[in-house]
């Protein structure tokens, strides 16, 4: 299973939320670059860099720190947040990301969707799938729908999607386990691979989602907390 550490982006700087809740951030105070030369300082090899301000606007606004990252390290970046036209799409993978997630378009514009899905590869998009009870959100987490987030992966695994990022929100940020019965679900539908987050808080919880089958997890808060070091996480890069 990867590892993929995460950062997420307000205003170039570094912070994370709590379930989803723009009022509720934490800053870390640190450049983005700096922290990425550290994960990769340390082994760590993939990095899913969330553009918050692109999110919550719908275009993307954090690019710069993209293009510095893949400039100044070697990690293999996933980006999302506000990818929502094709001139998001081109200035993402022309800042150096490896693949992109795409989550709110595939609600709204699934045509659009299939398109990039179609010109980029499969290898190259990652469908974002994150919930809220079982529903698919979009908008930064700060719109609902009535899909289920099931349906949802199922549909799109019929149309040639290899990868899914899913984030149960209630999870997220709160450091008290992953949504392990839903992604026990989710490893079901054949052919899909499953990229968790959301809730991991130690080292167990790693090992749990190895053992659900999932394809690789990603780890936010519980490095900057300090729940998880960079120490163990590099024992099972």
């Amino acid at each position: 299973m990867r590892i993929i550490a995460a950062i997420d982006l307000i205003d170039g700087t570094c912070v994370r939320l709590t379930q989803g809740d723009y009022s509720r951030k934490t800053l870390y105070g640190r450049e983005p670059v700096d922290v990425a030369r550290e994960l990769e300082e340390h082994g760590i090899k993939y990095l899913h860099l969330v553009d918050l301000d692109g999110a919550r606007q719908g275009k993307i606004r954090n690019h710069g720190v993209l293009e510095a990252i893949t400039n100044k390290t070697g990690l293999k970046v996933d980006f999302s947040g506000g990818i929502r036209t094709d001139d998001d799409m081109l200035t993402a993978f022309r800042c150096g990301a490896s693949q992109v997630t795409c989550g709110s378009i595939a609600v709204t514009q699934p045509g659009l969707f299939l398109q990039w899905l179609a010109e980029y590869g499969p290898e190259k998009i990652i469908l974002g799938a994150d919930f809220r009870q079982r529903k698919v959100a979009t908008g930064g987490w700060l719109s609902g729908s009535e899909t289920d987030v099931i349906s949802f992966l199922r549909k799109y695994r019929t149309e040639g999607v290899l990868y899914a990022m899913c984030t149960d929100i209630e999870k997220d940020g709160m450091l008290d386990g992953p949504s392990v019965d839903m992604y026990k679900e989710i490893v079901q539908i054949e052919g899909l691979s499953l990229i968790a987050s959301g809730g991991i808080s130690s080292l167990e919880d790693i090992l749990i989602l190895r053992e659900t089958g999932c394809e690789a997890a990603i780890i936010g808060k519980a490095i900057y907390e300090g729940k998880i070091s960079l120490k163990e996480l590099a024992e099972l890069c």
